[in-house]
């Protein structure tokens, strides 16, 4: 699979009797079997405030990576991407309870993400191998 962009936004009113202005959409668009997709996650914005009770975020931007700060709105549908592979044949998801938000970024070895954030701004893609390359593995007991 090759990320080719992830970006996020937050969402504006576009008529006053609607509730945009409280959704942020974050977006990966990859290559896969020579299609490209993108995968859309749409979430309540709120929960880009609780950024400091995600671990390992302390802040947003939640890093950076080269020269561009990467916020949680970018990141997100990333993380969807890679904690749930079976996304790649969905075009949207909508999260709306923290706890599932939350869960996106469990178990992801983030030393690892700024690297795909590096590889689409200097080469213009990425190449994830397996998703699972960026899960932390448990470790057994007779390993360590």
């Amino acid at each position: 699979m090759l990320i080719k962009q992830c970006v996020g936004y937050e969402l504006e009113k576009e008529q006053s009797n609607t509730s945009e202005d409280f959704f942020n959409r974050s977006e990966v668009t990859f290559v896969e079997e020579g299609r490209e997709k993108t995968l859309y996650v749409l979430y309540v914005r709120y929960f880009d405030e609780l950024v400091g009770s995600i671990p390992p975020f302390t802040e947003n931007p939640v890093f950076k990576a080269s020269t561009k700060e990467i916020y949680m709105k970018d990141l997100v549908a990333l993380a969807a991407l890679l904690k749930n592979p079976e996304y790649r044949h969905r075009k949207r998801v909508y999260i709306s309870e923290q706890k599932s938000f939350a869960n996106l970024f469990k178990g992801l070895d983030f030393s690892k993400i700024p690297g795909i954030y590096e590889g689409i701004e200097q080469k213009g893609s990425y190449e994830v191998r397996s998703p699972l390359d960026f899960i932390i593995q448990p470790v057994h007991k007779n390993e360590v």
